[in-house]
């Protein structure tokens, strides 16, 4: 099976088990109140830690220096704030995570390194060349 299919089915079943069982503990209408709660609240940090992660790029560009970090933990925030709105407390534990800056260095630096190029090796096929350049006179007629 696709990866992306048991992904896609799996984190909904996972958290209508978590609300049935949270919900036996603590109730229907507190579930219901914690689940709204915790949406909001992540929202309002995960806003808080996007002005943040502004504020830190516009100083790495005030020094003249990329701000790469800035960007990739920008779009960490927008996927914390997703999943903190998105009803259930699998995804309100990883949006917090993300929302923290400790934690989100840890997702970032463990996806990047699955995106990492591959380093260049001396034992890959080279194929070395010139260039020369070709001059086209007027006399020369195209046959």
């Amino acid at each position: 099976m696709n990866a992306v299919i048991i992904f896609i089915i799996g984190i909904p079943l996972i958290e209508i088990y978590l609300m049935i069982k949270v919900g036996g503990i603590i109730g229907a209408f507190n579930t219901i109140f914690l689940i709204l709660f915790t949406a909001v609240t992540g929202v309002y940090f995960a806003r808080l830690a996007g002005l943040n992660a502004i504020r830190s790029g516009f100083n790495q560009l005030i020094k003249n220096e990329i701000p790469i970090y800035e960007i990739i933990s920008g779009a960490a925030l927008a996927v914390a704030a997703l999943l903190l709105i998105i009803p259930g407390f699998l995804t309100d534990l990883i949006g917090f995570l993300l929302i923290i800056p400790f934690t989100r260095k840890y997702f970032i630096l463990f996806f990047s390194s699955k995106f990492k190029k591959k380093k260049f090796n001396k034992n890959d096929d080279i194929i070395e060349g010139s260039s020369e350049e070709i001059q086209n006179n007027k006399n020369d007629k195209d046959i």
